[in-house]
């Protein structure tokens, strides 16, 4: 059964007030940070194990909509680093997407190693566990990468779990299935960290061109 209306063009209204529309997500509004990052990625000689200082800033953009679609959302960036270097480990900017009328939630990510993915899940507000997986080969929730990742990391799936903790924090667990090139068995690429919030968001703009504040 098709869940979607005949008209695909008319818009809803939308509340310019995105942080007060953000259901599942609205925990997530802010910049955050964190020093007990810890990496399980593939080498050579066999898993390796890295601690990471993270730092992740989330800031509502104004509502989006196909035709009748309405998302309200988030704009994001990762910049990782590690104790022993300041060069960059992992950076990946995306956004985070919630649909009011069905409780879908979206993560749209890119890294600039030439890879980008489209996570979905869905959620309730007041959740305090959010789930998104994308695969390999899925046109709508899916995985693209560049020649060489495909010939020697293929991406097979992600799945990111987030839980919100009682203290205001939350924790994250991201796996990738990976097919290393001359391997058999896939390789589970492991990120787990915890992060606490240091700053509050900035309004979406249609916020501050009201000159209103969020609620």
């Amino acid at each position: 059964m098709n869940p979607f209306p005949e008209d695909i063009f008319t818009e809803p209204e939308s509340d310019p007030d995105t942080l007060a529309n953000l259901g599942p997500l609205r925990r997530l509004a802010g910049i955050w940070q964190s020093a007990k990052g810890l990496d399980v990625n593939p080498k050579a000689g066999g898993p390796e194990r890295r601690h990471y200082i993270e730092r992740i800033e989330m800031h509502p953009i104004d509502a989006q909509t196909n035709g009748p679609q309405l998302f309200y959302g988030m704009r994001y960036h990762i910049h990782i680093n590690t104790p022993e270097e300041a060069i960059t480990f992992h950076d990946q900017v995306g956004h985070w997407l919630w649909e009011p009328a069905t409780g879908l939630i979206l993560q749209s990510l890119s890294i600039p190693r030439g890879q980008a993915a489209l996570a979905s899940g869905h959620a309730k507000p007041g959740d305090d566990r959010l789930v998104v997986t994308a695969a390999r080969g899925q046109t709508n929730y899916g995985i693209c990468s560049t020649d060489f990742l495909e010939h020697a990391f293929r991406t097979d799936s992600y799945r990111l779990e987030i839980t919100f903790n009682p203290d205001g924090s939350w924790s994250y667990a991201a796996e990738t299935m990976l097919k290393v090139r001359g391997r058999d068995e896939l390789f589970p690429h492991r990120d787990v960290n915890t992060l606490v919030k240091i700053a509050e968001p900035e309004p979406n703009p249609l916020m501050l061109l009201q000159g209103k504040k969020p609620a």
